[in-house]
């Protein structure tokens, strides 16, 4: 194993206290540790998070080829859910515009008040690592997950579900809510201004060595965006701070893991020339999941390779941990 990937497997560590990861992305690191470690048969590959180097807005887009994606969770029946089409970039412009009707569509949305003693309950799918280099993104898991929202320092974070068995989340030491353990009520206590909640975030998003900060920053919205519940008037300012992201476009076609396609988000990483997308549906702008994919043939595989998807299928507020909506 060479001292890159060395590092690369380091970046892919949690910190000892959990960085509440989104669901799937547990079991996406293990994979890859489990991997890394088997002799070196199987080099470390990375999350492939997704850093990009810092550049203008405009010209934040590769070349404009048309790419094919195969989703391991589209329907094989459906070849217009099975493959998908990698359009052209997109433009800063359209993801201000669309960042701006999803902080509408969120003003809208009622959300009640979330206790800390109640949990919140997703169910998603994402893709399980079927090969390191080049890499290649294998079949879908599901996973449901219950978040404690508790907003003191603890070790529990709640539990989840796998392949029909109950598994405790926990912190290796007690950890106060924030931004490795989002809750409710630290989400409410954030400022809803979006130039203050922009600079909020950029300060508590912890630098990875060798990844681009912005995409840093990128993926702490994504995933809190994507994994918790929110007041709608801090969805909305969420929204507008996101669209701040030096490099975020928007694009009119993406997909999720499970096939679901609708309008993106997303970021390129020129570093390692993949693609992350945030996909929202056209209709109603529900977030459905998110992708990431190679944009330029390397030594990770051909471009249009899908390193990791997942998709949002559920998610709500309950009482207690294991207790379905």
């Amino acid at each position: 194993m060479t001292t890159h990937d060395q590092q690369e497997l380091a970046r892919l560590l949690p910190t000892p206290a959990e960085r509440d990861l989104p669901p799937g992305r547990h079991r996406h690191h293990k994979e890859l540790l489990l991997s890394a470690v088997d002799g070196d048969r199987s080099r470390a590959r990375r999350r492939l998070m997704r850093p990009p180097v810092l550049l203008p807005l405009a010209a934040s887009a590769v070349a404009a080829a048309v790419l094919v994606t195969v989703l391991p969770g589209a329907h094989p029946e459906n070849d217009s859910a099975a493959r998908i089409r990698v359009a052209a970039p997109g433009t800063a412009h359209g993801a201000t515009a669309l960042l701006d009707r999803l902080a509408t569509v969120a003003l809208a949305v009622h959300v009640g008040p979330v206790r800390e003693d109640q949990y919140v309950y997703t169910r998603s799918k994402a893709t399980i690592t079927a090969h390191i280099k080049p890499v290649e993104a294998g079949p879908l898991k599901e996973r449901e997950d219950w978040r404690s929202q508790d907003s003191r320092p603890t070790r529990d974070g709640g539990f989840f579900r796998e392949d029909g068995k109950y598994l405790p989340i926990r912190n290796s030491e007690p950890t106060p809510a924030g931004i490795n353990r989002p809750t409710y009520g630290w989400l409410a206590s954030l400022p809803t201004d979006p130039d203050a909640l922009y600079q909020r975030i950029r300060k508590e998003t912890m630098p990875i060595k060798g990844l681009d900060f912005d995409q840093a920053v990128f993926d702490t919205f994504g995933n809190l965006l994507r994994d918790t519940v929110m007041p709608p008037r801090m969805q909305a300012a969420f929204y507008k701070a996101a669209a701040k992201i030096p490099g975020v476009v928007e694009l009119a076609d993406g997909a999720d893991a499970d096939g679901r396609h609708g309008l993106a988000i997303a970021r390129e990483d020129h570093d390692r020339d993949q693609r992350t997308e945030w996909v929202f549906d056209k209709g109603n702008l529900t977030f459905l999941g998110q992708r990431t994919y190679l944009t330029k043939t390397g030594e990770w595989g051909e471009a249009g390779t899908l390193v990791w998807a997942n998709a949002i299928l559920e998610r709500t507020v309950v009482d207690k941990p294991s207790q379905m909506p």
